[in-house]
């Protein structure tokens, strides 16, 4: 196995890329299993030629590893005759081979109701106290892992604790011929998500269906414990169209400095989870994800569909990453004004902008049945405020800059200063400052972003920036020509340098982050006073645009470097 230092390594013989990827991968998989850091960032240090592969290979591990550990549970639609078309005999459980019905134990086992990654679930008849029961057991059985098992106890002991009446409670904890299991209501009807397969709901049935969901998320964050895989096939309706929230299998303790989870792997289903459970371990995720969640599965009642979904799981990764929703009226034109604001605001990528419990949520619910005003329907100052100045869903991306930045700062100051030692000596000539500004920003550009590359692929949004970066520095150096058109002597628009720049970074703090408006205001007041003191103007200008760029990059060097060591 190759060793993790991130020492440089020699380079990769073209035969052997393939053969080294497959194993680095395995070496990053096997300690995620073990619950280790699988140690990327010091594998691509020491493999560069392999870093982009590395990161692409394990974003789509992780992203398997989120849909294939979604367990569909789902309860069955009660008939007297049973259930036809379930599966009639366990085929691949790893535990039973002999068909059902059979009997197990205290349990007579009917009929399979649904499995994923981690479980399977079946209606059974508990024989002792003649009730109908979901009975969950590890999915691989005699073949499950020690983390599998843990997992599976941590669910249960989470559910066990949480009496609500919109939580599907848990009867009984223990072992079947060794393996663990639980056994919980079971909950005759159906689920949302078949319910969505007609299409959108009626907006006050949405909301009925919705809210009692929220309170019981809430209660469940009361005590600690988060659900983390919220979507409509966990969302269980009864006979009377109550609505029941289940399967806690993700389920973690918000107070947990590690959890049975943590491997920095994309845990949930892609078109369900929040920005910052999608962002693996970048993300802190809390009770604003669940809140998230529910926006989505609101989102989902009143279109028919979630979100964000893509032909691949890792293309829904990135839309809920990068893009914004769709207003649900542009899919349903039907879909209530008001229910489409409570969405809009628990579907916000900012977590301080969404509601800020579950039971808010549920009160602008509860609020809309009512007739009465919601509150996404108003802001105060402080959110005004916090729009403008937060970081957007994209600033993740900023991580990649630091130290880039950090290294333009050096770059521009020397381009300035060299440009006002010239004006010192009293060069009038055109030509020695378009050589140096064309010449020093053609020779930094590829090297810019050749470094970018090295610490993997580029997003969209950056190459939106790219653009706008590039636009900037052809505007600089086309200074020298309107000042030549215009007659007018060298350096003398100078001052506009300042005004393209803060133009750059207003853009940037729409795209990316609004702490960037005060380097835009600081940058606008220099064009300013480069015009007041034209003399000293380029090392004016040089100092305040190095500023703009290290101080960010020095914190988002050292926040990348803080997240490399969690």
């Amino acid at each position: 196995m190759p060793p993790s230092s991130a020492t440089s390594a020699p380079p990769i013989n073209p035969d052997q890329r393939d053969e080294l990827l497959a194993e680095l991968l395995d070496q990053m998989t096997q300690r995620a299993k073990l619950g280790e850091s699988p140690q990327i960032e010091q594998l691509t240090q020491r493999y560069p030629d392999l870093a982009r592969d590395l990161r692409e290979l394990w974003a789509a591990v992780m992203i398997a590893d989120a849909v294939g550990g979604s367990t569909q549970m789902f309860a069955a639609e009660q008939r007297s005759q049973g259930l036809p078309g379930q599966p009639r005999q366990f085929t691949d459980s790893g535990f039973f081979s002999q068909p059902l019905p059979c009997k197990i134990g205290d349990f007579e086992l009917l009929c399979e109701l649904g499995r994923g990654g981690m479980g399977v679930v079946y209606q059974a008849r508990q024989i002792s106290l003649d009730r109908m029961v979901a009975l969950k057991m590890v999915l691989r059985g005699s073949n499950a892992t020690a983390a599998d098992l843990a997992r599976f106890r941590a669910e249960a002991e989470a559910v066990a604790k949480l009496d609500h009446p919109h939580i599907v409670p848990v009867y009984e904890v223990g072992e079947l011929q060794g393996q663990p299991y639980f056994s919980m209501k079971f909950v005759a009807g159906t689920t949302l998500a078949r319910q969505l397969n007609d299409g959108p709901l009626p907006p006050r049935e949405a909301a009925e269906i919705l809210a009692p969901i929220c309170r019981a998320i809430h209660f469940a964050h009361q005590q600690g414990l988060l659900h983390r895989d919220l979507k409509p096939s966990n969302i269980l309706l009864d006979l009377e169209g109550r609505s029941h929230v289940t399967d806690f299998g993700l389920a973690k303790r918000i107070t947990d400095d590690a959890a049975l989870t943590h491997t920095g792997a994309i845990l949930g289903t892609p078109s369900y989870m929040a920005p910052e459970q999608a962002a693996g371990n970048r993300g802190e995720i809390g009770p604003a994800s669940d809140v998230y969640s529910l926006g989505t599965i609101l989102y989902a009642m009143l279109t028919g569909r979630p979100p964000f979904q893509a032909a691949t799981p890792l293309d829904t990764i990135l839309l809920v990453l990068e893009q914004e929703p769709l207003p649900p009226r542009l899919l349903n034109a039907k879909a209530d004004r008001d229910l489409e604001l409570i969405a809009l605001k628990a579907l916000q990528k900012p977590p301080e902008l969404r509601y800020p419990t579950a039971l808010a949520l549920a009160q602008d619910l509860e609020a809309y049945l009512a007739g009465e005003t919601i509150s996404a329907r108003s802001g105060g100052f402080s959110e005004v405020f916090m729009r403008v100045f937060r970081e957007t869903h994209h600033a993740t991306v900023l991580r990649n800059w630091g130290l880039l930045w950090m290294w333009h700062s050096v770059v521009l100051l020397a381009i300035c200063l060299v440009t006002n030692w010239l004006a010192w000596e009293h060069v009038s000539q055109r030509w020695p400052y378009l050589l140096l500004w064309s010449g020093g920003f053609s020779i930094w550009a590829p090297i810019f972003w050749a470094l970018r590359y090295r610490t993997g692929p580029v997003t969209a949004i950056e190459r939106q920036i790219a653009h706008v970066w590039g636009g900037s520095v052809v505007a600089s150096i086309l200074l020298f020509g309107v000042e030549y058109v215009l007659n007018e002597p060298v350096l003398k628009l100078s001052p506009v340098l300042a005004l393209i720049s803060g133009m750059v970074f207003t853009i940037k703090a729409g795209m990316l982050s609004g702490k960037f408006y005060i380097q835009a205001t600081v940058l606008f007041a220099t064009a300013l006073i480069m015009a007041r003191w034209p003399e000293w103007g380029h090392t004016i200008f040089g100092l305040v645009s190095a500023g703009c760029f290290f101080i960010p990059g020095w914190l988002y060097y050292h926040e990348r470097l803080r997240a490399q060591l969690e």
